[in-house]
């Protein structure tokens, strides 16, 4: 055969061609904006991407996070380091850029529909928390609280979880026989925690039916009540006071039209001298959309506040008495939960399967990129009625 004459394409190439052209301008697009991040497509560092599927990146440039999320968990593509992965690109900026659609309707459904209302709020207890237990059980060790750690001095899961209790409890001034709310108490971390160590009469709001057995159980022989209820139906008639209200990794869940109802609840609730104490995960900008392969997959209609949208609506009720920002923190938390996921793996296996592995794989390491990239902050707030006479000193 003459190599200078040319071989007539067959059918089958033909009809390929469009596609092996996608796949390349595809992977020239990501590369191009992956360079700003340090990460290399099929490259030797951990937090390069190692791709499995040739649709991989089209199907990221085109849907965004949630092409990303659901892409990994179908197997079409790895990372040694997702939480590095994720660190990298967010402090590039590269979420902004790319899946504007997918990220438009998480954002426009947050505008114009209540997804916190008290028909919808249950969604995320059956999807998250009404689950296997045994998970939660070996994910979050011995205290079971699911919510940031205090790693200040702590050397180990347990103690941070310990730490960030008791940081809760003396930030309060908590003292023997107050009486404590808990709104959205979990698995009643917090609420034993008060009532051990602090001779605290608790009562814990959980909306999750698997919470509240679980805690009724562990809190057994204490001085402490769980209450199966959303918090906008709790004591409307406000004839119930408390010394101290805490609220520990719930506010992410009301979200802001729901916000006034919230601060609502926590003023019919606490004594005219009273305090509380707001711990949630916060976002550097309003207007940021929920991510959208995080709000179909593990917490559903959920909305992280800004500190302005934050501060706005606890003025009309509170006065902000401390602002603790310890987001950092978090990283390591979520870090430590998914060492524990993997170390458990073999017998959590026999309930789930390897794509159920994938997806909390890539949500515990995603979220740990976050935080490491301050992305996402971890406040914790002091408010009172009318102001603490005297003045409010925070504890270390």
């Amino acid at each position: 055969m003459n190599p200078t004459t040319a071989v007539p394409a067959t059918s089958a190439e033909v009809a390929n061609r469009p596609r092996t052209i996608s796949t390349l301008r595809g992977q020239r697009q990501a590369q191009h904006l992956l360079d700003r991040a340090g990460v290399q497509i099929n490259g030797h560092h951990p937090w390069d991407l190692q791709i499995k599927h040739p649709g991989t990146l089209m199907r990221v440039l085109a849907h965004g996070s949630l092409g990303l999320g659901d892409s990994y968990v179908d197997g079409w593509w790895d990372c040694e380091r997702l939480d590095e992965f994720f660190t990298r690109i967010l402090r590039a900026g590269l979420d902004g850029e790319v899946g504007w659609r997918a990220r438009a309707w998480p954002w426009l459904r947050a505008l114009l529909f209540n997804g916190q209302s008290i028909e919808r709020s249950g969604q995320v207890a059956q999807i998250h928390y009404d689950m296997d237990v045994s998970l939660f059980e070996r994910m979050l060790g011995r205290t079971m609280a699911y919510s940031c750690g205090y790693w200040s001095q702590a050397r180990g899961l347990d103690e941070a979880q310990h730490d960030k209790l008791d940081l809760v409890c003396r930030k309060l001034g908590l003292a023997q026989g107050m009486s404590l709310l808990d709104v959205g108490c979990g698995w009643g971390s917090l609420m034993r925690h008060a009532a051990e160590h602090y001779g605290a009469k608790v009562t814990g709001l959980t909306i999750s039916r698997e919470q509240a057995q679980w805690a009724t159980q562990r809190l057994k022989g204490l001085n402490a009540t769980v209450e199966l209820v959303d918090y906008r139906r709790f004591n409307e008639d406000g004839q119930r006071r408390f010394d101290r209200v805490a609220s520990v990794g719930m506010f992410e869940h009301v979200g802001p039209k729901n916000h006034e109802a919230y601060f609502e609840t926590l003023v019919r609730s606490l004594a005219p001298d009273g305090l509380v104490l707001l711990h949630t995960i916060g976002k550097n900008r309003a207007g940021t959309p929920p991510d959208a392969w995080v709000d179909r997959h593990i917490f559903p209609n959920g909305n992280l506040p800004s500190a302005g949208e934050l501060a706005s609506s606890v003025e009309h009720h509170f006065i902000i008495e401390d602002w603790h920002n310890f987001g950092a923190d978090y990283d390591r938390t979520l870090m430590a939960w998914h060492e524990r996921v993997d170390q458990a793996w073999p017998s959590l296996a026999r309930h789930h399967d390897e794509r159920f592995r994938r997806i909390w794989r890539y949500y515990l390491l995603s979220c740990a990129g976050t935080f490491r990239a301050r992305s996402n902050q971890l406040w914790q707030l002091v408010l009172s009625p009318r102001g603490v006479v005297g003045g409010y000193r925070r504890v270390s």
